[in-house]
């Protein structure tokens, strides 16, 4: 293949573009990448994108050949999403699951019937999207079916999702449908006790995701220039990590960004404590820490600590660090949302008193066969020591579920991750070859 690949990632305040070409060997070499402020505030992110293939083009020395273009991107924001199940540790908590890494941003999650505070809950919070679920299949009904009553009543018209049991799945449509509400039905995120769901769920409101985004000012436009999805910054991360570990065996990832820190993981865990999980984890998942980042939040990370005002001053905080001092603030205040961040994503590891005797339980995900930490994003990979915070929380089992000391760390220094989500799309066995040979080529 002769033509040049771009792929365009509009974040909230940076535009990143970068140029692939794909060789004869079924791997994508990577051109040269060019930057520009997001453009969300001129009324056009096109003009953003313009500036960012410019600057790209400027260090490539060549105008790009007609090139097939894959976008992602955050800049008009998630979907705002409200997510009802029949109980927290089943089938809400499985919904929740599934939103992660789609592009959604759930606002409130509720258990068992709605009542009128969470209608009202709802009402002000205007979400752009409603997941339903509850019961396994074939099992629980009642409760399901008064709350797509009391969902129909609310006169919002927007899309629900539908992915609860699965013999009531008629009845929901009339529901909503004598609403005149747009029902998406997916299959049912807990079918069954021990068993979770959740990738229909998440190809659903990747769909609505991409409806949604189009209208950012100037997205239209960029819609007509690929004939791909465009996709949740998220989800091109998520979809990275999982074709990486198809390739190369379980992983894990941190993006530490500003405002907030996402990890990202692909694992089923090791033998030695399935037995002990107490409910079941998707294979891969994401969690999103909106209060740790590096500088919008980064009061919050000081507060967290006790020596935090000993040693270095909020003032010293920068968006991008310069000096020496602010550098060492910036590593700092990583080292810290990192090891918060991987504390809240890792299973624990808990005791249970029975009438036979205490015995050990986990609950959330092991980490504990994970080859593979990966950093990505600025604070990890454009400050120094960013391997080193990676290696700090490589401990292996004990309270927490952790990598083993022996986990490899790889750091995305060029920011390449995303954009191989963004391609996996199109060529998801092109990128698990790169990810093979970017392996090979890292220090």
């Amino acid at each position: 293949m002769n033509s040049d690949l771009l792929t365009i990632e509009i974040g909230s305040t940076i535009t990143k573009a970068n140029a692939f070409r794909l060789s004869p060997e079924g791997v994508f070499e990577h051109l040269a990448q060019g930057f520009a402020p997001t453009s969300v505030d001129e009324g056009d992110v096109g003009l953003g994108v313009e500036r960012a293939q410019a600057a790209l083009e400027a260090v490539l020395g060549r105008t790009l050949k007609d090139p097939q273009i894959y976008i992602n991107s955050s800049a008009a924001g998630g979907l705002r999403m409200t997510v009802h199940g029949l109980t927290q540790s089943m089938t809400a908590r499985a919904a929740r699951e599934a939103a992660l890494g789609a592009g959604a941003i759930v606002k409130l999650v509720t258990v068992g019937p709605l009542d009128a505070y969470d209608l009202d809950a709802i009402r002000e919070i205007r979400p752009n999207i409603i997941l339903l679920a509850g019961g396994v299949d074939y099992g629980e009904k009642r409760v399901v079916l008064k709350n797509a009553e009391s969902l129909a009543s609310l006169g919002l018209h927007i899309p629900i999702i539908y992915a609860g049991n699965a013999v009531i799945r008629k009845p929901v449509q009339e529901i909503f449908g004598a609403a005149g509400i747009e029902t998406l039905l997916a299959d049912n995120v807990f079918p069954d006790v021990d068993v979770l769901n959740i990738e229909p769920v998440r190809h659903l409101i990747q769909e609505v995701f991409n409806r949604h985004i189009i209208h950012a000012p100037g997205m239209t436009r960029l819609g007509e220039l690929t004939d791909q999805q465009i996709l949740p910054t998220p989800g091109a991360v998520l979809h990275a990590a999982e074709l990486f570990a198809d390739a190369l065996g379980d992983c894990l990832v941190f993006d530490v960004g500003g405002a907030t820190t996402d990890v990202h993981s692909v694992s089923d865990g090791s033998r030695e404590w399935a037995d002990r999980l107490t409910e079941p984890e998707p294979r891969a998942k994401r969690t999103v820490e909106g209060d740790l980042g590096v500088f919008i939040n980064a009061g919050n990370i000081f507060e967290m600590a006790d020596d935090a005002e000993e040693r270095f001053r909020i003032d010293e905080v920068k968006a991008l660090p310069e000096t020496e001092q602010e550098m060492a603030v910036t590593r700092w205040l990583t080292a810290r949302a990192v090891e918060t961040a991987i504390r809240r994503h890792a299973g624990v590891v808990m005791d249970l008193y029975t009438p036979t005797g205490k015995r050990q339980v986990v609950k959330g995900k092991d980490l504990s066969a994970v080859r593979w930490v990966i950093g990505t994003g600025g604070a990890l990979t454009r400050v120094p020591g960013g391997a080193e915070i990676l290696r700090a929380i490589c401990t292996g089992p004990g309270k927490y579920l952790f990598p083993q000391p022996d986990a490899a760390i790889l750091m995305d220094r060029d920011y390449l991750f995303s954009a191989f989500g963004t391609l996996a799309s199109a060529y998801p066995n092109e990128i698990k070859n790169t990810f093979s040979r970017w392996v090979e080529g890292q220090p």
